[in-house]
């Protein structure tokens, strides 16, 4: 398939899937007439690199899902690799959430003792 029914498929730009195959992520066969041209299995890897980004990973993070999936796997989170990145991530929210409610309860203090009346939610 071309890179614009990629596109159109996955929901991505095609500004992006160029920007997947740059970083190696996509490997796109060149036709004879040198357009791009895309397996169906892209769509799948396309599928979990959006995934992965809009929660939170970066582009390099989703590296090891898409290995994963290129080796046959059902899921790009099966492999070893792969559950490692979602520790690492999930240990960064951890530190985010605490570095997030102290600053609040700062914030909180603040109002206070600047607003000795005011009524602090949550």
């Amino acid at each position: 398939m071309r890179i614009g029914e990629l596109a159109e498929r996955t929901g991505v730009s095609t500004r992006s899937l160029r920007y997947y195959e740059q970083h190696g992520l996509l490997r796109a066969r060149r036709g004879s007439n040198g357009y791009r041209d895309y397996a169906e299995d892209d769509v799948r890897l396309v599928s979990e690199i959006r995934a992965l980004l809009q929660i939170g990973f970066t582009l390099e993070e989703t590296r090891p899902f898409v290995d994963c999936l290129r080796r046959g796997h059902s899921t790009g989170g099966s492999c070893a690799e792969s559950v490692e990145v979602y520790e690492r991530k999930l240990t960064e929210i951890d530190q985010e959430i605490r570095v997030l409610l102290a600053r609040r309860a700062e914030v909180a203090a603040q109002l206070a003792q600047s607003c000795p009346g005011c009524f602090v939610r949550g």
